[in-house]
């Protein structure tokens, strides 16, 4: 059978695919960081050799940032877009890698092999999981099933400033009957996921300014205003006891979960304490009243990521600083309009300085929420043919994280997107440590080769 003859191709050749994988990897291409602008470039390159050689028609497209690959396969039947991304995260802290993070190494564990590495999640091993299934069709049929183009950014990680206008600029070029995206992941260990909505993300970095140099704590502790603790406050102002978010207007347009979806979920038995666990906690901290699932699903989230100021050395210094500066995240649902949520927050932080306080904002990103129609054929093709491939049968799902190209490619080409990933939730993506488990890698090329299979039919 054509089909039994692509998946015997894919197990036969698994040992040079996580070679070629090991080599992708080996690339530091941290897309954030300046420093690595020239491994962003080189993995591109890579990108673009190794389709060559399964007969893409591929280039390498220049931005303001780092460089698009976009690549094209002639084929019957329907025409298939699949986006991914070669950016790694940072790889900090470096000292609790038990490996150096850019030398890969396939690691036997108490749960199976995995592949280690920074990216080998997210997102190259994914990535890699759809070429290999397109090679191993190439191979045995010398043709792809269907019509594919692919299209892989080197800015995912760092806020995909160039993406919007390259996809403006390039929409003809880039439009197919679907986006297939594998950046996401399975439910558990063995039930394969069909995403159908994502939260979006805002990002927002303050600094707050008191006096004009830092301060002996001594001579001036008491009479002079520290920064640090007026940022103390008004982070812990941001929730109140129950966990709700306190910055005015935030849950405008917020909408409950459809009870039909509350039952899906709620039949999928997720548990809050063992899927703490896994991280060495137990207790839910979001919102009061709400379900696991639903905190990291369909609820909005606010987060601090990093705090900064003072003296952070090693010893002591009785310093009063100048400047204190966080981080902060939130995640959005649908309806929320993060524009608009970026002008309340700064508005409630406004609102708290006192009056000889100054402050500076910096943005990193504003992404809306996405949800998918699962109307599209191909929703209930791919579910059906990722349900042959894994043990328990495939379901459609939400996903705590922000993936704004699946919303890009409805607002911007008129295409539905197909969220399918292979990854587990204890792959340490952007922690020390990232891994990919090889059963991971294996059955991703192989369900791809079934949803190809399933979607040209």
């Amino acid at each position: 059978m054509t089909l039994d003859a692509v998946l015997n191709q894919v197990d036969g050749d698994l040992e040079s695919a996580v070679a070629r994988l090991l080599e992708l990897l080996r690339i530091p291409s941290i897309s954030t960081d300046p420093a690595y602008k020239g491994d962003c470039d080189a993995a591109a390159d890579w990108l673009v050799d190794d389709l060559q050689s399964i007969g893409f028609d591929v280039s390498k497209r220049p931005t303001p940032g780092h460089p698009m690959v976009v690549a094209h396969a002639e084929g019957e039947g329907p025409h298939v877009m699949f986006y991914g991304h070669y950016d790694v995260q940072p790889v900090d802290p470096l000292s609790l890698w038990n490996n150096p993070p850019f030398e890969p190494r396939l690691e036997d564990t108490d749960n199976g092999p995995v592949i280690r590495g920074r990216g080998s999640s997210d997102d190259k091993g994914q990535l890699m999981t759809f070429v290999e299934a397109c090679r191993a069709w190439k191979v045995v049929h010398g043709a792809l099933p269907a019509k594919i183009s692919l299209f892989f950014e080197g800015e995912e990680e760092s806020g995909s400033p160039s993406l919007v206008p390259f996809m403006q600029e390039n929409a003809d070029e880039l439009k197919a009957d679907i986006a297939l995206i594998c950046d996401t992941g399975l439910f558990g260990d063995s039930t394969p996921a069909i995403v159908t909505r994502l939260r979006g993300l805002l990002g927002e970095e303050l600094t707050i300014t008191g006096p004009s140099k830092d301060l002996h704590s001594g001579m001036y502790g008491g009479i002079a205003r520290n920064p640090i603790r007026v940022l103390a406050k008004i982070i812990a102002s941001l929730h109140d006891a129950s966990g709700r978010i306190m910055v005015p207007d935030f849950y405008d347009g917020v909408e409950e979960l459809p009870a039909d979806i509350a039952q899906q979920w709620n039949d999928l038995g997720f548990d809050n304490s063992e899927f703490l666990g896994e991280v060495g906690l137990g207790v839910p901290a979001g919102e009061d009243g709400r379900t696991g699932l639903e905190m990291i699903w369909s609820r909005p989230t606010c987060e601090v990521n990093g705090i900064s100021g003072g003296y952070q050395g090693d010893g002591f210094k009785t310093v009063l600083p100048s400047k204190a500066s966080a981080k902060i995240s939130f995640r959005l649902v649908p309806g929320q309009d993060p524009l608009k949520l970026r002008e309340s927050f700064r508005a409630f932080v406004q609102a708290q300085l006192p009056e000889d306080c100054t402050v500076e904002f910096k943005g990193h990103g504003a992404g809306s929420a996405s949800e998918m129609s699962t109307d599209h054929p191909a929703f209930e093709q791919a579910r059906a043919a990722l349900s042959d491939e894994w043990p328990n049968p495939a379901t459609f799902v939400g996903c705590g994280g922000s993936i704004p190209i699946a919303g890009h490619f409805k607002d911007i080409l008129g295409m539905d997107a197909m969220l399918i990933g292979f990854g587990k939730d204890d792959d340490q993506i952007h922690s020390p440590n990232e891994k990919y488990d090889l059963s991971s890698f294996h059955k991703g090329i192989r369900s791809w080769v079934r949803v190809l299979d399933a979607m040209s039919k």
